[in-house]
């Protein structure tokens, strides 16, 4: 299966495949970013504006095999909002503000792919501007703004690359594989004549086209406006990746890298194209870890009237030491902070008594803070889910050893109120409570 399409998904297809639209000189080139077979390094050598785009357009494009990523390499997906009175591919149709923001490390070394999404609200610091939301920082100086100001933000991580994408490319994309299935947990509709945008989705397991699928995404009329917007877009991601992945679909790929031209603007080699989607090619599903960071929502009336995602620091800490291997000052979860893990339990079965069972089964491993989720499953599981929904892997691990059963997600698709969501699927029906093991134990 074609786990790559994540990169492909995350508006990096085209640059995943070598078909991308480069407008801005490439950064000096990455030591030791990729090799050949004969393990020579082939990153661009000079900091004179490079197009793919035009590379395809007048020479062959190497063989795919023939590069691969040496080292960990950490890239900067953004989506950027539709800019009035551009013309695609203009350097001006890229200077709109964010509406996705996801950073990417691609890490050899164990074999993984890990996203981590930002929130467009997040508050941080601008340079030349001050305290402001961070989807503006494309809009204030341009991608080399946005770039700083996300490392800045998640303490100097290393940026390597930037790739920024049109929200068309998404749209036009959903629709060139025949839409994608989702769960609308809810009626969705919405209006806003100014940005020319409607929504109407009705709740319930449906296909989306292109334009359904940007309104899915785009909805922020519920409890929790833009955290919601960030999840549905993971579930998009998830879906799309999915459908991608299918041999039925996959024949299409060559016409959505010719489609993807116009929208996709990146400062990656073709090289570097190539050797990112030879790495990709062999990921499985396991290897894909996306991760919301972690935060809250801040009180409007204290920010004069905006509205912020307040970044948790040690969440942030954890995250980027978990997922970017960075100095994040974090020490790792203790026993005693694991009974207050805020776990959220949703109920997949037709076994309406299994959640009783499931908190008790918490309880008895010193799990204390645990609520039932009022969300709906899209499915029946088989196989109990343990989302990672703010990047605690060590709290994951924790109760999937307590439980001894269970799979480790690492998503951000769970309950927005959580740190922990464990979907209990059939298998927890197969449990035996704690106190019956211990019975047939002392028989």
């Amino acid at each position: 299966m074609v786990w790559s399409t994540t990169f492909i998904v995350t508006a990096t297809l085209s640059a995943s495949v070598g078909a991308t639209l480069a407008l801005v000189s490439p950064l000096p080139s990455i030591p030791g970013f990729l090799v050949t077979e004969n393990e020579v390094a082939t990153a661009t050598e000079s900091n004179q504006s490079t197009s793919p785009a035009g590379q395809l357009e007048n020479q062959e494009i190497p063989p795919l095999f023939q590069y691969k990523i040496e080292r960990p390499v950490n890239i900067l997906v953004m989506g950027i909002d539709q800019v009035p009175d551009t013309e695609p591919g203009t350097e001006e149709a890229f200077n709109g503000n964010t509406d996705t923001i996801i950073l990417l490390r691609f890490d050899p070394n164990d074999r993984s792919l890990r996203m981590l999404s930002i929130p467009r609200d997040t508050q941080v610091m601008i340079p030349g501007v001050g305290t402001g939301k961070i989807n503006s920082a494309n809009w204030r100086g341009g991608a080399e703004t946005a770039v700083e100001v996300v490392s800045d933000t998640l303490n100097d991580v290393p940026i390597d690359r930037y790739v920024r994408v049109t929200n068309n490319a998404f749209r036009e994309l959903v629709d060139l594989v025949g839409g994608i299935e989702v769960f609308v947990p809810q009626d969705m509709s919405y209006e806003d004549k100014t940005q020319g945008l409607k929504i109407d989705l009705e709740k319930g397991l449906q296909t989306l086209d292109g334009d359904e699928a940007e309104q899915f995404t785009r909805f922020r009329m519920d409890e929790y406006g833009d955290i919601g917007r960030v999840q549905r877009q993971q579930i998009l991601l998830k879906a799309l990746r999915d459908k991608l992945s299918r041999p039925s679909v996959l024949p299409r790929i060559p016409k959505a890298v010719q489609m993807m031209l116009q929208y996709v603007d990146t400062n990656l080699s073709l090289e570097e194209m190539l050797a990112l989607v030879n790495f990709g090619m062999n990921l499985d599903q396991e290897d894909i870890q996306m991760v919301l960071l972690p935060g809250q929502f801040g009180d409007p009336e204290a920010y004069d009237g905006k509205s912020y995602w307040l970044m948790s620091r040690r969440g942030r800490d954890r995250v980027v030491s978990e997922l970017f291997e960075h100095d994040g000052h974090y020490t790792m979860v203790d026993d005693r902070s694991l009974s207050r893990i805020r776990i959220a339990l949703q109920n997949t079965t037709e076994d309406e008594e299994i959640l009783e069972q499931a908190q008790q089964d918490l309880l008895t491993e010193d799990f204390r803070n645990l609520y039932i989720s009022q969300s709906e499953s899209p499915r029946t599981l088989e196989t109990t889910e343990i989302i990672v929904q703010q990047g605690d892997m060590d709290a994951a691990e924790a109760i999937q050893e307590a439980l001894g059963f269970g799979k480790i997600v690492a998503d951000s698709t769970g309950d927005l109120g959580s740190e922990i969501t464990i979907r209990v699927g059939q298998d927890w029906l197969k449990q035996q409570p704690k106190e019956k093991q211990s019975e047939d134990n002392v028989e």
